[in-house]
């Protein structure tokens, strides 16, 4: 499988078409930012390093019923993914209080919840990628009721391989990120007054964002 036109490239991947409409390429690159892409350098092997790690992450899930993009490893830094289209909302899940829960919410780091908690923030670099709730999301078009509790069920599912897995290495899981996607294929649209977002992400953020992913099938992480 090669390389064909360039779809999107972002902080930390580029995405190519392939000659099979249904499947892309992501290349991993070793670039690094921070805050929302204020700051930015590079770090070598950090390309190999999102790769391999997302495909494993991508491959334990699967292996627990969690459908994901993942098709083929080609090499360090490259990957088959089936093509999504992105749901503009980064979902963030909690189980315990660190970084900007703790600044917001005036508490100190480190309070395991009582139960994981989940935070939609809008996918809009511009903006600042503000958080949103439900209602926001649907109002904006973004998703409807049923797709985000969709979301929600698959979310907490991911938490909870996830927290079995680290918990096995001796590392817990305080927080981590997803993004969701649906196959073109699927009895989906947009309303027409927000731009498609045609891509394939999946990427490993290292620290407190375990994992970056999007969906495949109907509904994927």
């Amino acid at each position: 499988m090669k390389k064909c036109e360039q779809l999107y490239e972002g902080k930390a991947k580029k995405v190519f078409a392939t000659e099979d409409p249904n499947l892309c390429i992501v290349d991993y690159k070793d670039d690094a930012t921070a805050f929302n892409g204020q700051k930015k350098g590079t770090i070598a092997g950090k390309g190999v390093v999102n790769n391999r790690m997302s495909n494993f992450m991508f491959q334990l899930l699967e292996k627990h019923g969690v459908k994901t993009h993942f098709v083929e490893e080609l090499s360090d830094r490259e990957t088959v993914v089936k093509k999504v289209e992105i749901v503009p909302l980064e979902v963030i899940i909690r189980n315990l209080s660190a970084g900007s829960f703790a600044k917001r919410f005036g508490v100190e780091e480190g309070i395991e919840f009582a139960q994981p908690t989940i935070e939609f923030s809008y996918k809009n670099d511009d903006l600042g990628d503000p958080l949103i709730n439900d209602y926001h999301a649907m109002a904006l078009g973004l998703a409807t009721q049923e797709e985000i509790d969709t979301i929600k069920a698959m979310a907490f599912k991911v938490n909870e391989v996830m927290k079995e897995y680290f918990k096995q290495l001796d590392v817990i899981l305080v927080d981590f990120k997803l993004e969701f996607g649906k196959r073109r294929t699927a009895k989906f649209s947009w309303p027409m007054r927000f731009r498609r977002i045609p891509a394939a992400s999946g990427m490993f953020t290292p620290m407190r964002s375990w994992t970056r992913t999007a969906s495949a099938e109907t509904w994927a992480v």
